[in-house]
């Protein structure tokens, strides 16, 4: 399935821009970054050139945020020889979930992530900048411990998401943005069907117990991430809700898909998700505290409280649209 590096990976950008002239104007304290109204809805899609950035500052700036992105675990992962950046706890990259450095079209990509920040976050229940969110992933799908803001690896990571912003107003959104979006099932989807999927199409890939492959050479990441167990997100990380992997193995997975010719049946990619989330993974302290308006609270979050009185089970693998519908019509809920 989720191949990251070298041959593993199939290019899915569909644009390379030129962009030295827009990131020198975002780059500026004079050129503010415009507000959009809501009408301004969905800009095409478009991955700036990293290549022609200058070897200034800046774009040596930019450079360190890719490779940070790129090489998470060997930078700042649990086993680097500087115990102070040890801010990983696991050896997943960034880009085992935000696919070629986050500029895969549908393969959580970072493009145009900087102009959403800052904004409110259901999850904190207040508004969360930029550094807030790269720390989130630290904290959730990096299990481990966050950048301080003043770090030369959060300016670094923060250049980066705001390179790939490049000509992305302040509000706007993005085609491309997201795992991508497919029907939901009307029933629970299946774990026990799952896993012959993943037999059949990931465990090459993944390993028959979703452990990954190993990188080589000193590098302590992998060329094809876990997808459970102790070295893998943890069960607060976006990656554990259903929706999230279902349609991001639909859109990437195996190696070399893409949204465009997705390779699973839309059934096969809900069920083959539902049995990578039923495996253990590392816990979240505290995710009791999430979402303190549990109104806001996404219907497939596997961990409650919730404001409904349906099973956790149900929230985790579905039916989706009885939950949804009853919360709607705030029926069926608690007081």
């Amino acid at each position: 399935m989720a191949g990251l590096k070298g041959p593993y990976l199939v290019l899915g950008l569909a644009t390379l821009i030129a962009g030295w002239g827009q990131w020198e104007a975002l780059q500026s304290a004079d050129t503010p970054l415009q507000a959009v109204s809501a009408a301004q809805t969905l800009l095409p899609w478009s991955v700036p050139d990293i290549a022609r950035l200058p070897d200034n500052d800046q774009g040596r700036q930019v450079r360190h945020g890719q490779d940070l992105v790129l090489s998470t675990a060997a930078l700042i992962g649990p086993h680097v020889a500087d115990t102070a950046l040890r801010y990983a706890g696991n050896n997943l990259n960034c880009q085992s979930c935000h696919i070629d450095g986050g500029t895969k079209k549908f393969g959580l990509p970072l493009v145009g992530a900087f102009a959403k920040y800052p904004s409110y976050r259901p999850r904190s229940g207040k508004i969360g900048t930029i550094e807030d969110r790269v720390n989130g992933c630290m904290t959730r799908s990096l299990n481990g411990k966050p950048l301080p803001e003043g770090s030369p690896e959060m300016a670094a990571i923060v250049a980066y998401l705001k390179f790939l912003s490049t000509g992305h107003p302040a509000g706007s959104k993005t085609d491309g943005q997201g795992p991508g979006h497919m029907t939901e099932l009307s029933r629970a989807a299946d774990p026990a069907h799952g896993k012959a999927i993943f037999a059949a199409q990931c465990a090459a890939c993944h390993g028959e117990h979703g452990a990954g492959q190993a990188a080589s050479g000193g590098d302590p990441g992998y060329v094809v991430p876990p997808l459970w167990g102790a070295d893998s997100f943890n069960d607060g990380a976006g990656m554990a809700r259903l929706t999230n992997a279902a349609n991001f193995i639909h859109n990437n997975m195996p190696s070399g898909t893409t949204w465009a010719m997705p390779a699973l049946l839309v059934a096969d990619a809900w069920d083959v998700a539902a049995y990578i989330e039923a495996q253990p993974r590392p816990h979240k302290a505290n995710l009791d505290r999430d979402f303190p308006n549990l109104r806001e609270k996404p219907i497939d979050t596997a961990y409650g409280p919730y404001v409904d009185i349906f099973p956790a089970s149900q929230h985790k693998y579905g039916p989706f649209a009885p939950i949804r519908t009853a919360i709607s019509a705030n029926t069926i809920t608690k007081p």
